[in-house]
């Protein structure tokens, strides 16, 4: 008697995720790493190994001096090593400039977490934002990324 072949529809796999997370610095309002974890899977479309690191405002200004020549702390700052399988990198986040910016803009910490580490993450995966219909790219992904995690969109802002 022939064996019955069942064909399933493929199911939509999460990407495999090593997560690193660092605290250099005791900020408050630090979303716990399961938060942020699951928002990173979110925002990958392949495998990865990623170490994120919750900076001050003194290694935030470090690293953008050092490595893209500006000498002031920013908010969010992406380390490509590999492309290949898995992707790898680093994601720096400050946490100074995130608590003040989501102060500026009316919106929660998590939810400028959120953004931010979605940003980050597309950057590592190829994402960028120099020409303006990179940009469009880019922000539409972030929104409907940010939207399925429940967050609203990050670029509308409040205060306008």
């Amino acid at each position: 008697m022939p064996t019955k072949r069942i064909e399933t529809a493929p199911t939509k796999r999460t990407p495999k995720l090593v997560f690193t997370l660092q605290m250099a610095c005791n900020a408050p309002g630090v979303p716990n790493r399961r938060k942020l974890r699951a928002w990173a899977v979110a925002a990958l479309r392949r495998q990865a190994q990623v170490t994120v690191r919750i900076v001050g405002a003194r290694e935030g200004r470090m690293l953008n001096k050092r490595f893209r020549s500006r000498d002031y702390a920013t908010n969010v700052l992406t380390f490509v090593y590999g492309q290949g399988k898995p992707l790898t990198g680093d994601i720096a986040l400050c946490a100074p400039i995130v608590a003040r910016e989501a102060r500026s803009q009316e919106k929660t910490v998590e939810a400028h977490y959120a953004h931010l580490l979605v940003h980050g993450l597309l950057h590592l995966q190829g994402h960028d934002h120099e020409e303006q219909d990179q940009a469009e790219v880019m922000e539409a992904r972030e929104i409907a990324i940010l939207k399925k995690l429940g967050f609203p969109n990050p670029y509308h802002s409040t205060t306008a």
